[in-house]
């Protein structure tokens, strides 16, 4: 009986050894989900192909840096304790009928409104979103731009109220623009809830405002002095 246990003793830890000393090399196993396990690091304005990779050549064209932005919400979804849907899609290419019809659209924070806007807020909300393209002045001159020296060739639009077309275009039209686009601007959807976009939008029409009235008393003194 001893001498089995000794012998099988000495078999367990030969076989110990050898193993140990095996110089088979195991392969890992299999990952069942690889794209859960591995994340795919992307930059947030980079134009992306169906497989999520650079569009190398979308970044550069004639030495001018191009920023594309088109991470939207899933179509139709709605975030958690939003108080206002908007029920027109983006266009198609080449059509306008959704944009045209955003001219219908009117705001849901008016003046008499019973959800109060904090225009402090409101003006911290643009200067973060929207400073850097249309200026701290609305005019279109933010750092992108620069009189023209700075990275971004093309000036923004001009929302300070002295463009009659920006001054006299609808908030629906500018809220169809922060959410899907238009000309070389993108979406804004992902950085701005509906909510902070009328308050964008009011905050503007605030600023046009007060470009409006301290024009009236400068033409009114014009005419005078003729």
């Amino acid at each position: 009986m001893k001498k089995s246990a000794i012998i099988t003793g000495i078999i367990s830890t030969g076989i110990v050894v050898l193993a140990s000393c095996s110089d088979v090399k195991r392969e890992p196993g299999r990952v069942y989900m690889p794209d859960l396990a591995y994340s795919r690091a992307y930059e947030t304005y980079a134009e992306r192909d169906s497989n999520f990779t650079s569009d190398v050549n979308a970044w550069e064209s004639n030495g001018q840096t191009k920023i594309f932005y088109n991470n939207q919400p899933v179509a139709g979804t709605v975030s958690r304790g939003e108080d206002y849907i908007f029920h027109l899609a983006k266009d198609a290419t080449g059509d306008s009928i959704n944009y045209v019809a955003s001219k219908q659209i009117v705001s849901p924070l008016t003046d008499s409104d019973s959800i109060p806007v904090d225009m402090k807020e409101a003006e911290r909300i643009y200067l973060i979103n929207c400073g850097i393209c249309h200026g701290t002045k609305l005019d279109g001159n933010g750092p992108l731009h620069k009189d023209g020296t700075g990275p971004y060739p093309a000036k923004p639009a001009n929302l300070s109220g002295s463009d009659a077309t920006m001054a006299a275009m609808p908030d629906g039209q500018y809220f169809y623009s922060i959410t899907y686009g238009k000309n070389l601007m993108g979406s804004y959807a992902g950085q701005v809830t509906p909510h902070q976009r009328w308050m964008i939008i009011k905050y503007i029409r605030g600023f046009q405002n007060k470009e409006k009235t301290a024009a009236a008393p400068a033409a009114k003194d014009s005419a005078a002095v003729k």
